[in-house]
């Protein structure tokens, strides 16, 4: 039996325990974090990275309860250095890689953008996921509906969100069912639990 009443297998496989409230969930909803060379503590969106790894809600008070009571030291059993913008960092790279799941879906002929297209999917009932740029009218982004038994992602920005169909600025996209769908449902709400605690950017259902 483990600390806090957590047995120890229940971290094994998918689930890791969360630095900062001790809960036992999967791993897609955490961020792991690794030392540098140096013993600066990085974060490892992507949960690739050699070395030990702590992991965090991704969830900005978990991330700033974490900062605050210095336990990335006890997670790692040593003494880091901790850059000022570490939470800002994370947001940073789970956005991107969000961005990049979207754009891989464009390039697969699984995500469209415009209001008219999307609009035409929706219709069709060949849209999955419904993607709205968080800083985008109100009154416009009312006129589309998400998706029957569908998912929505709002936390990205027009800007984040054209990247992702190498446009400037993008307001409306959709996903169709596929192998990325997922993925980016699960990239979103993690962004979203990073974003929505600092007067939030949109929502994502899940």
């Amino acid at each position: 039996m483990g600390r806090a009443g957590v047995k120890k297998e229940q971290v094994d496989g998918g689930e890791r325990k969360c630095l900062a409230t001790g809960e036992v969930q999967p791993k897609q909803g955490l961020i792991r974090f690794v030392l540098s060379p140096d013993m600066e503590v990085f974060p490892d969106v992507l949960g690739k990275l050699p070395g030990r790894g702590v992991y965090v809600s991704a969830h900005r008070p978990a991330l700033e309860t974490a900062i605050k009571k210095k336990l990335f030291a006890r997670g790692f059993k040593s003494q880091v250095k901790m850059r000022d913008d570490l939470i800002a960092e994370v947001d940073t790279q789970v956005a991107r890689r969000l961005v990049d799941l979207i754009s891989l879906a464009r390039k697969s002929g699984q995500a469209i953008s415009g209001y008219e297209k999307v609009k035409d999917w929706l219709m069709k009932e060949e849209a999955r996921i419904l993607l709205q740029a968080s800083d985008g009218s109100a009154r416009g982004k009312s006129k589309l509906s998400t998706p029957y038994k569908g998912k929505f992602v709002g936390c990205l920005t027009a800007n984040e969100l054209g990247m992702a169909f190498g446009r400037e600025t993008v307001i409306h996209a959709a996903l169709a069912s596929g192998g990325l769908s997922k993925r980016v449902v699960e990239e979103a709400q993690r962004l979203q639990g990073l974003r929505e605690a600092k007067g939030g950017t949109g929502r994502t259902e899940g």
